[in-house]
């Protein structure tokens, strides 16, 4: 599933394609949704914003499409008129004289009032977005000793979006690398500046990744130029110590991590 930066890259790419620009065409594939058809016509699309692993599309007139691409949901950009082949489903077409974004796959699809769409389950219970660039190293820290975090596991806690939403699997074995952490530590265990050094690498990992992992590279995996220091390298030597990184297994989702630096 994709995380937090591939996520607003992928916004990023929506909204440079129809951002303030009159829809001339809407269509919904769920019969529960149709409605919004005539509504959306002529409207435009104001922001696309991503929250955590959500993207919340904000129109003119008030309403917003929330959706959730889960593990098969894509967004696509393409020309006014186009229709790819693809064997998947069309979920949501939004087109304006020249551009149109397309969503397949998806299945959490909802419209309605923006104040509506912000009780959405799914919103009410992440936490802060880890690419809000208003979210501080000192409102982290707070959030990892607060009572709901500060006795839990690193290892677990890092892909709770209740904890800092856009977070997963990559960006959580790099954080712990950057932090020189196990996953077995717990927030109320460290010391001020080691809980100060895991706050920084929270913010400033998915950050980097949002800046740098967009740019192709077909060398690097996932062709990126974002510089993996564990995630996808077992049996290689760490960049800081030199010791083999070491693959395992941890909530049930494959882990990356150098036994010697992460004490």
């Amino acid at each position: 599933m994709p995380e937090g930066p591939e996520i607003r890259r992928a916004a990023d790419a929506l909204a440079a394609a129809v951002l303030d620009q009159p829809l001339t065409e809407v269509g919904f594939a769920f019969p529960q949704l149709k409605h919004y058809r005539n509504q959306l016509i002529g409207e435009r699309i104001i922001a696309i914003e991503p929250r955590g692993k959500a993207l919340l599309t904000h129109f003119s007139n008030g309403l917003t499409l929330y959706s959730h691409n889960q593990l098969y949901g894509v967004w696509k950009v393409v020309n006014a008129g186009e229709i790819p082949e693809t064997k998947r489903d069309l979920r949501v077409r939004l087109e304006t004289a020249e551009r149109a974004i397309l969503l397949y796959s998806a299945s959490e699809i909802t419209v309605g009032p923006r104040e509506e769409i912000e009780q959405h389950p799914f919103l009410q219970r992440i936490g802060p977005d880890v690419l809000d660039m208003t979210l501080t190293v000192a409102a982290v820290e707070q959030r990892l000793l607060s009572p709901a975090f500060r006795r839990r596991q690193l290892g677990g806690m890092l892909l709770d979006q209740a904890f800092l939403a856009g977070l997963g699997n990559y960006l959580r074995a790099e954080i712990l690398w950057q932090a020189e952490l196990a996953p077995q530590h717990k927030p109320q265990e460290l010391e001020p500046d080691i809980l100060q050094r895991l706050a920084e690498a929270l913010l400033a990992v998915p950050r980097l990744s949002y800046q740098t992992r967009g740019q192709v590279d077909e060398n690097r995996h996932h062709g990126a130029l974002f510089s993996f220091k564990v995630f996808h390298r077992s049996g290689e030597p760490c960049e800081r110590c030199g010791a083999m990184i070491e693959r395992t297994s941890l909530s049930s989702r494959p882990f990356y991590w150098c036994p010697v630096c992460q004490k």
